[in-house]
C-alpha cells in the first residue's frame, strides 16, 4: 500500500512566466472551498494508504494558504491516516509568502522540511522568470527558516535562463551553498520552455512588428503581453558549462549529487558544510560528492520513492497517483474538482494500467535519473541483460558499471535524455 502522499495546492499570487504547472491566482473563498474538497478526497482515499512515510505539499504556492486552511488540512490527515514514527513532511514555500507566524504554525503541525523556490539570486534573472520576489527577499526568507530551527530545508535553483551568464550562475550557486545559508539540500534544474507559457511565446514567436507607443508611434514598452521573439536562450555549450559547474562546485562543498538535478549534504559535513568534504569515490564522475556510494543525510525521501517507482497517492486538482499498477490523474478543472467531491466522488479524469513495456521504460528512465543508476540484479529480474544491451554506450563512455549498478557516466549525465532515448531504441521500446 502507498506510503507516500502528494497534495497539490494550485494557488499563486502571480503565475511565473515559465510555469506550466496547474496554478491560478489566489482567491480566498475558492481556497476555502478547495481545502474542504481536499479533505473530502483524502477521506475517500484513506483506505488506499499504508503507514505514511512521506507527505509532500506542492503547488502552486502552498504557503499562500491561510493558517486556518493548513490547520484544517492537517487535522484531516491526522484523523484519517497512520503516520510512521518519523515521517518526512515537506511544504513548498516561496519567498514573500512565509513569515515567522506561518513557519511556527507549520512546525506545530509537524512540517519538518521546506522547499524554498529561490530560482536565482540575480534580480534581473528573477524578473525574466516573472518571479515576484527579489534576491534580498529570498535571503530574508531563508534566514527566517534557519532561525525557526528547521535544519532540513532545500533551495530550488534554475539555470539556462535567458540572459544568464556563467558568471552570474556561479554567483547564484556559491551564494546558495554559502556557510551562512548552508541548506541541507539544493535542487538545480535546467529551464524548460513549455509551449503555451508566456516565456515560450516571448522566445519562440517572432514579433509581427515593433511595439507601439502612445499615438501609434513605435517604441512602446516591451512587456510579455506585447512582444515576443526578442530574448534568446543560452546556447547548449553554456548550459552544459553551468550544469558541470554546479556538479563540481557543490560536490566540493560536501553535497552528494544523488539525482540528475538534486544535491544533498552528507552527514559528515552537516555542521560544517565547507570543511573537508568527503572525497569522491568515483574519479570518472568527479563532482558527485560521495559518488553514490556514501550516505547523504538530507536526500528528499518523497522524490526517491517516485524514482524507485514506489506507489503514492495524489490529492488535489491535477494530482497524479500510482496505485496497484495504475497511474491516474485528477481533473485539472478546480471548480469541477470541488463540485465532484461535494457529491462524494473521487474526481479522477484518467487512469492507465502500466503494462510490461511501459513498466520497463519507467524502470530505466527513473533509475537512470539517480546517480547510483540501475540495479543490475533488479534489471535481471525483469529479463534485462543491461551490460549486454548497453555494450556500445559503455564503450562510448556514456554509461559505466559501478559494482552492481549501471549508471550514467559524467559524460552521459549531462546529455541523459539523449542516452535514455538511445537505450530505448536498442531495447525496441521507442
Amino acid at each position: 500500500m502507498p506510503e507516500s502522499l502528494y497534495i497539490h495546492i494550485p494557488f499563486c499570487i502571480k503565475k511565473c512566466l515559465y510555469c506550466d504547472f496547474l496554478s491560478v491566482t489566489y482567491n480566498g473563498s475558492l481556497a476555502k472551498a478547495y481545502t474542504d474538497a481536499l479533505c473530502k478526497e483524502l477521506i475517500l482515499k484513506k483506505d488506499f494508504a499504508g503507514e505514511l512515510k512521506t507527505i509532500y505539499i506542492g503547488g502552486g504556492t502552498p504557503t499562500i494558504l491561510p493558517e486556518e486552511c493548513f490547520r484544517q488540512l492537517f487535522k484531516c490527515l491526522k484523523e484519517n491516516f497512520k503516520f510512521s514514527d518519523s515521517p518526512e513532511i515537506t511544504v513548498e514555500a516561496n519567498p514573500g509568502t512565509v513569515d515567522k507566524s506561518k513557519i511556527d504554525a507549520m512546525l506545530s503541525l509537524g512540517v519538518n522540511r521546506l522547499s524554498i523556490g529561490v530560482q536565482s539570486f540575480n534580480d534581473d534573472e528573477l524578473k525574466t522568470l516573472g518571479r515576484i520576489h527579489t534576491s534580498d527577499e529570498a535571503l530574508r526568507a531563508i534566514e527566517l527558516v534557519k532561525n525557526s530551527g528547521i535544519k532540513n530545508f532545500s533551495i530550488d535553483l534554475i539555470y539556462g535562463i535567458p540572459g544568464q551568464t556563467l558568471d552570474s550562475w556561479k554567483k547564484t550557486v556559491s551564494k546558495a551553498a554559502a556557510f551562512t545559508l548552508s541548506p541541507a539540500h539544493i535542487s538545480s534544474y535546467e529551464l524548460t520552455l513549455e509551449e503555451g507559457t508566456p516565456l515560450y511565446e516571448m522566445i519562440k514567436s517572432p514579433p509581427p512588428h515593433p511595439p507601439l507607443g502612445k499615438g501609434g508611434q513605435e517604441g512602446g514598452k516591451m512587456t510579455p503581453e506585447r512582444f515576443s521573439g526578442s530574448i534568446k536562450m543560452p546556447d547548449e555549450e553554456l548550459i552544459l558549462d553551468m550544469y558541470n559547474y554546479a556538479i563540481d562546485y557543490l560536490g566540493g562543498k560536501g553535497y552528494e549529487h544523488y539525482e540528475i538535478s538534486n544535491f544533498a549534504l552528507t552527514e559528515f559535513s552537516e555542521n560544517h558544510p565547507h570543511h573537508n568534504p568527503p572525497p569522491s569515490t568515483s574519479p570518472s564522475t568527479g563532482g558527485r560528492g560521495l559518488g553514490g556510494g556514501g550516505k547523504a543525510a538530507f536526500k528528499g525521501l518523497h522524490n526517491i520513492n517516485y524514482w524507485d517507482r514506489g506507489e503514492y497517492i495524489g490529492a488535489g486538482a491535477g494530482a497524479h497517483s500510482f496505485i496497484r499498477g495504475f497511474r491516474s490523474k485528477n481533473t485539472d478543472d478546480i471548480r469541477r474538482y470541488i463540485k465532484v467531491l461535494n457529491k462524494g466522488i473521487i474526481p479522477e479524469a484518467e487512469s492507465v494500467e502500466i503494462k510490461c513495456d511501459d513498466a520497463i521504460k519507467e524502470f530505466i528512465f527513473l533509475n537512470l535519473r539517480k546517480t547510483e543508476g540501475i540495479s543490475l540484479a533488479k534489471a535481471k529480474d525483469l529479463g534485462l541483460d543491461m551490460p549486454g544491451v548497453c555494450k556500445e554506450l559503455i564503450e562510448e563512455g556514456y554509461l559505466e558499471i559501478n559494482g552492481d549498478y549501471l549508471r550514467l557516466s559524467r559524460k552521459g549525465l549531462i546529455i541523459s535524455n539523449s542516452i535514455i532515448v538511445r537505450l530505448f531504441e536498442v531495447l525496441g521500446l521507442d
